[in-house]
């Protein structure tokens, strides 16, 4: 186990968005701030931690029973919401793009004002977990990160113009998947671009069990949970 003053690990989602054409899948990256205190300057999918009013948040429709019971694996009680609600959040304030249904809030809560705008409620039935890994220690930040696969046609309404994103990513755009692998990407980013390849090659279905890079006790460890 890790000593006292090792660096928090924080629960992370993590939306990796493919829209399909005729030059074949592409997948929404972004470039990091050269300031970013975490990964600086690379090109990433959109993602973010979990905040603690994401537990809250009211769903127009709920995860899939397959991804949440994967998300149930390993976790406390509650949190595959709270990581669905945050992967559609950052999604939406790094892109401005909505993963959403029509519908009524009572009142949302600030992170999700711009979201709820227009009678939008999150809809998380289109995510499907692929993959799971946690920072390795001795990193600035630490997160255990669940990756969602997405198809861009669960966005609601335009998906190319980006015009409500944040700013927090650059150069915001769909990138093919063979190209995206030439780009200066993080370890992790370039595992998962293999895994979501693998998964289109077999129609969009994830492999059987979500691969797990567990770096939690400070000892590297890949498996599967299925």
């Amino acid at each position: 186990m890790e000593g006292p003053g090792a660096q928090p690990i924080r629960d992370a989602a993590t939306v990796v968005v493919v829209r399909r054409g005729q030059e074949g899948p592409a997948v929404l990256m972004g470039q990091r701030g050269a300031e970013a205190a975490f990964m600086p300057s690379k090109v990433v999918f959109p993602g973010g931690a979990v905040d603690a009013g994401d537990r809250e948040v009211p769903m127009a429709a709920p995860l899939a029973p397959l991804c949440a019971a994967r998300l149930a694996l390993e976790a406390p009680p509650g949190l595959g919401q709270a990581l669905a609600a945050a992967a559609i959040r950052e999604l939406w304030e790094e892109t401005g793009l909505r993963l959403a249904m029509p519908g009524d809030w009572p009142v949302p809560p600030e992170p999700w004002a711009g979201f709820a705008a227009g009678g939008h409620l999150p809809s998380a039935d289109a995510l499907t977990l692929i993959f799971r890994a946690v920072t390795p220690p001795g990193r600035p930040r630490r997160f255990d990160a669940r990756f969602f696969i997405v198809d861009a046609t669960a966005i609601a309404g335009d998906d190319v113009g980006f015009a409500g994103a944040s700013g927090e990513l650059s150069h915001l755009g769909w990138v093919p998947i063979e190209r995206a692998r030439t780009l200066d990407l993080p370890f992790i980013t370039e595992v998962v671009l293999a895994e979501v390849a693998h998964a289109l090659r077999r129609g969009g279905t994830p492999s059987e069990g979500v691969p797990f890079f567990d770096n939690r006790d400070g000892r590297s460890e890949f498996r599967r949970l299925r």
